[in-house]
């Protein structure tokens, strides 16, 4: 039977970018429950006539959990839009445990996140060969902590590529963090805002400069930063080398 709850990945913006199965959902649904600073008009537009819709931004997790239950006991569906993908940075755990308590079923739906949506408009993949094979998503620790073992400096020990998001109202304290994780002063930094939105914003800048540009142009909100070691790297995958034989081909002749 189909849950009549789905927590629904909406995407960073761009309602392009929604899943065709979360389309369908949000097209369903009795209620629209949607962060509302975070889901542009054309995402609740895609409601059906006479459907509910909830900015939960104002919101406190049990007063959520009663709009979705008074629906539920109604037979009504209801999509919790969640901004980006469920799985990052979102609320299903502790909204599905209410739900678990009360017996009810529900979905997850996945999103496209705002680290792939920025390295796509960027067209920069996060990863390169021989440069880096990972790409770390994380945050600064503010009003939220993190564990100290997640501390963005230790982590930016590894070298690898970072997607840093709920960052930017602190680009200077996101700077010193990587610095101290020694990442060189001139490592790229893209910074990446309201991807998807009319208004987005794409910037290539460095480790060192990246909060000017914060600070020049406001992104101060809803700005991810891209740390891309292998900006311009210029390596290449074996995958496709002549040289390189796999199961289903082998080496070229001449390149062995």
């Amino acid at each position: 039977m189909t849950p009549r709850v789905h927590f629904v990945g909406a995407g960073p913006g761009d309602p392009d970018l929604l899943t065709l199965k979360a389309a369908r959902i949000i097209s369903q649904a009795d209620l629209v429950i949607y962060p509302g600073s975070l889901t542009p008009k054309a995402v609740t537009d895609l409601a059906k006539p006479g459907a509910e819709l909830l900015d939960s931004a104002a919101l406190t997790l049990e007063q959520t959990h009663e709009a979705i239950m008074e629906t539920v006991r109604r037979g009504g569906r209801v999509a919790r839009l969640q901004a980006g993908d469920p799985a990052l940075y979102g609320t299903v755990a502790e909204q599905a445990r209410l739900l678990e308590a009360e017996g009810v079923d529900y979905g997850v739906v996945p999103g496209v996140t705002a680290a792939s949506a920025a390295s796509a408009a960027l067209r920069i993949p996060a990863t390169a060969p021989e440069v880096t094979q990972t790409l770390v998503l994380t945050r600064l620790a503010g009003r939220t902590p993190v564990p100290e073992a997640e501390r963005l400096r230790e982590l930016a020990r590894h070298h690898s590529a970072l997607a840093v998001y709920l960052s930017s109202t602190d680009p200077e304290a996101v700077r010193e963090e990587l610095l101290a994780g020694g990442y060189p002063e001139d490592t790229c930094v893209a910074v990446a805002h309201r991807v998807g939105w009319p208004e987005e914003e794409l910037h290539i800048s460095s480790v060192r400069d990246f909060p000017d540009v914060v600070r020049a142009r406001n992104l101060t909100k809803q700005t991810l930063f891209l740390v891309l070691p292998g900006y311009k790297a210029g390596t290449r995958s074996k995958l496709y080398d002549p040289a390189f034989a796999h199961g289903s081909r082998e080496a070229s002749a001449g390149s062995r």
